[in-house]
């Protein structure tokens, strides 16, 4: 396990962690760690969450786009490449 060393805390933040792992009944590292376990837990669903809404909204945006037809270009149809490619 990696050891955490020299973190300066605000006397004030370190008396709020006191409290709170004395109402827990649990050491001050292990409330440290429980915080950052849910901290941490908390900001990995919400860049999950975030990732889903920017897959909806292209799945979104590419049911709007205009569909391109090769023709237009002067490229040829994809099936007569194919046919050509088994007639070989």
């Amino acid at each position: 396990m990696a050891i955490l060393h020299n973190v300066d805390l605000p006397d004030d933040l370190y008396e709020q962690l006191q409290e709170l792992a004395t109402a827990e009944n649990s050491s001050i590292n292990a409330q440290v760690i429980t915080l950052l376990r849910n901290a941490l837990s908390a900001k990995r669903k919400q860049a999950e969450d975030y990732r889903r809404q920017n897959v909806a909204k292209l799945l979104e945006e590419s049911r709007y786009r205009r569909r391109v037809n090769p023709a237009d270009f002067g490229l040829p149809d994809s099936t007569d490449l194919i046919r050509e490619d088994r007639n070989r």
